[in-house]
């Protein structure tokens, strides 16, 4: 089930370059982006692997455990810069867990899971970069901004105020 990504990854071992990348982040850069398969963070960004940390998953949220990400990367990974990213059709946007709970059943698992929908992007965008903002272990001078990625040209939108 699974031969033909242990082929890709020998032909990628084969000429792998990237061992002794030192594990900072050499542009200083923390991402938070979506788990939507027509985003490549480090393409989007003009960076290269060992730029930046990379943190995904589903609607660009910032849960706890990507708060925690956030915390040791900007204290011990040497990130002092972080973009938090939304995207364009995103599936996460526009529904509700309720929904989302819907679509798998109702069963007792999906009510007990918190899937953090997001019903409306902007205001969910900003309230996550508050939270890394006002994250006490965070360093103050580190700078958070929020973006919308539009999946449609490729471009990058920085979101004013936010």
């Amino acid at each position: 089930m699974f031969d033909d990504i242990l082929e890709a990854n020998s032909r990628y071992a084969a000429g792998f370059k990237l061992a002794g990348l030192d594990p900072t982040a050499a542009k200083g850069l923390g991402v938070v982006t979506c788990i939507d398969s027509r985003i490549e963070p480090l393409a989007m960004l003009g960076l290269v692997p060992g730029d930046a940390k990379i943190l995904r998953n589903a609607g660009a949220r910032v849960t706890d455990d990507v708060l925690r990400s956030l915390v040791l990367a900007t204290n011990l990974l040497g990130v002092d810069r972080i973009c938090i990213v939304a995207h364009t059709q995103c599936r996460m946007a526009g529904t509700s867990d309720e929904e989302i709970r819907g679509a798998l059943g109702n069963t007792p698992d999906a009510a007990a899971m918190e899937f953090l929908a997001i019903s409306n992007q902007l205001e969910t965008l900003n309230a996550d970069v508050d939270l890394v903002r006002n994250c006490s272990l965070i360093p103050p001078d580190t700078a958070v901004a929020g973006f919308i990625y539009d999946v449609g040209s490729g471009l990058l939108a920085p979101q004013p105020g936010i």
